[in-house]
C-alpha cells in the first residue's frame, strides 16, 4: 500500500508512509470526537456543563494529534519538549497575533477573568459572553443603541489577546447583583418626607429579597477578593437640585433584569403618587415675573419648556 501510495504521489515510500500515518491519524481523531462527546453529553443536562465539557474534549484531542503529528513527522527528535520549543519558536516569529491570542486564552482558561454567560464589558464592548475559543472569544453586544442591558442581536468576535491589554468589567465576579439608582425628582411644595417613605416601601417590596442572596455571596468570595459589602437593602437618598428635590432609590439587581425592575418600581411610583395630592413629580420650568401699577403688586406666570 505504501509503495502503491509513493507511485500514485510520485514520493518517496518515507513520506507516502508519513502521510499515510497523518491520514489515517485525522480520520480516527474526527471520528472519535462527536462520539466521545455525544456519549458523555448524554448524561449532563446542564447547558452550561455540557458546553465546557464539549470544549474541554476540543482541546485534549488537538492536543492529542499534535502529539501525534509529531512524532509521524519527527521521529528522531529526542524529546517531545524539543518538538513543541522549535514549533513554539517558529510560530512567534511568523505569527506574533496569533501567538499572543493563544498567551490570551491560556490566561482566560487559567485566570477566568470571565466564562461563558457572564456579561462583561472590555474596552468598549459591552455584552454576554456565548463562546471562547483558541483565538477569539464571542459576546452578545448589550446596549449600544438600545436602551437599558438590553441585546442588540449583534454578535462581536474579539481577539483572546485584548483580554491582556484592555480593562475588563464582569457583572457577576464577586457576587452576581449590581446597583442600579432610579432618580424621583418631586417640586419644593410637595411633601418630600412622605414621597421619600413611599420611595422606601416600593423599594423594599421590589429589591429587598435579593439583599440575603448577596450577602451569603459575598461572604464566600471574600476569601478570594478583599469586597467591603456595606449597606445591602434598599435606600432612599435625598438631594437638592435646580427644579426641585431629588429622591433616589439605590437597589441591588441581577444585570439582566434590570430595565424589568425599573419598570415595576416606576409603575409603583406612579400609581402611589397619584393618590397623594401633596406628593407632584418636578419638570423643567420658567417663571415670568411683573409688576402692576405699585411693587408690592407682583403676578407671577409659569409656562412650561
Amino acid at each position: 500500500m505504501i509503495q502503491k501510495t509513493a507511485e500514485i504521489l510520485n514520493v518517496s515510500e518515507p513520506l507516502a508512509e508519513n502521510l499515510i500515518y497523518t491520514v489515517i491519524a485525522l480520520v480516527l481523531i474526527f471520528l472519535l470526537k462527536p462520539i466521545t462527546a455525544q456519549i458523555i453529553c448524554r448524561k449532563i443536562n446542564d447547558e452550561k456543563r455540557r458546553y465546557r465539557v464539549r470544549k474541554t474534549l476540543t482541546h485534549v484531542y488537538t492536543v492529542m494529534l499534535l502529539v501525534v503529528l509529531g512524532t509521524i513527522w519527527f521521529p528522531s527528535m529526542a524529546s517531545l519538549g524539543t518538538f513543541f520549543g522549535l514549533a513554539s519558536a517558529g510560530l512567534a516569529v511568523a505569527l506574533h497575533d496569533g501567538i499572543a491570542n493563544i498567551a490570551g486564552f491560556f490566561f482566560i482558561e487559567a485566570r477566568k477573568p470571565f466564562q461563558v454567560g457572564d456579561r462583561i464589558e472590555i474596552g468598549k464592548v459591552y455584552g454576554d459572553v456565548i463562546d471562547i475559543r483558541l483565538f477569539q472569544f464571542s459576546i452578545v453586544e448589550v446596549g449600544n443603541w438600545v436602551d437599558a442591558d438590553q441585546s442588540t442581536g449583534r454578535i462581536i468576535h474579539i481577539p483572546n489577546s485584548i483580554a491582556l491589554k484592555e480593562p475588563l468589567a464582569n457583572s457577576h465576579i464577586g457576587f452576581e447583583y449590581i446597583w442600579n439608582e432610579i432618580p424621583v425628582l418631586i417640586t419644593f411644595e410637595s411633601d418630600w418626607k412622605k414621597a421619600k417613605q413611599l420611595l422606601m416601601e416600593i423599594g423594599k417590596r421590589n429589591a429587598e429579597h435579593l439583599s440575603q442572596s448577596a450577602q451569603t455571596q459575598i461572604r464566600r468570595s471574600a476569601r478570594k477578593y478583599l469586597i467591603v459589602a456595606g449597606k445591602l437593602t434598599p435606600t432612599v437618598y435625598t438631594t437638592v437640585k435646580d427644579s426641585g428635590v431629588m429622591l433616589t432609590i439605590r437597589y441591588l439587581v441581577d444585570p439582566r433584569q434590570r430595565r424589568g425592575t425599573e419598570q415595576e418600581i416606576w409603575e409603583d411610583i406612579l400609581d402611589a403618587f397619584a393618590r397623594e395630592p401633596n406628593i407632584d413629580l418636578a419638570y423643567n420650568t420658567t417663571r415670568f415675573y411683573s409688576t402692576r401699577e405699585s411693587p408690592e403688586t407682583v403676578v407671577a406666570k409659569e409656562s412650561t419648556t
